[in-house]
């Protein structure tokens, strides 16, 4: 199964490397399903209730994993925003267990883009999914980067054949 790593930014709450509140996950491009894939594990400090993720955070991760789907093309530079988001709440999503975020896209119309994301258990149960509208990042939020976002952007950005 061929997997490439996605590029990672310094300040993001789910892949930021120097947040120190954020998440620090890792997406990869799975070719072979046609999908982006994230796992990791989220203890207590993430929770709602005791022993459950707390739903804004699932949310986060979804929105992450799925406007992270328009990358299996190997565009990294391809980065969209999400103009509409909805989540569904299927199933209790445990903190200190192994889960996995899956990203696809649905329709893919060059500016626009609908995709899902999904949240699932080590039994393979989706605890959470979204469905997502995205939107080409608008240039007055790209102009924000400064030059160490850019950076470690371009540094982690795998380099691939088109």
């Amino acid at each position: 199964m061929k997997k490439l790593r996605q590029p990672t930014s310094l300040q993001c709450f789910a892949c930021g490397r120097k947040n120190p509140f954020g998440l620090k996950l890792e997406w990869f491009n799975n070719y072979d399903e046609k999908q982006v894939e994230a796992t990791f594990t989220l203890d207590d400090n993430y929770c709602s209730y005791p022993g459950t993720v707390h739903g804004g955070i699932l949310a986060t991760i979804l929105d992450e994993t799925s406007g992270r789907a328009v990358l299996l093309g190997n565009d990294f530079n391809r980065l969209m925003v999400t103009l509409k988001m909805e989540v569904l709440y299927k199933h209790n999503t445990p903190t200190n267990t192994p889960l996995k975020a899956i990203g696809r896209v649905l329709k893919d119309g060059g500016s626009r883009a609908q995709v899902e994301g999904e949240i699932v258990l080590p039994d393979g149960t989706i605890s959470a999914k979204c469905t997502s509208i995205l939107y080409k990042i608008p240039q007055a939020v790209k102009d924000k980067w400064g030059p160490e976002e850019e950076e470690e952007w371009a540094r982690t950005t795998p380099q691939v054949e088109k």
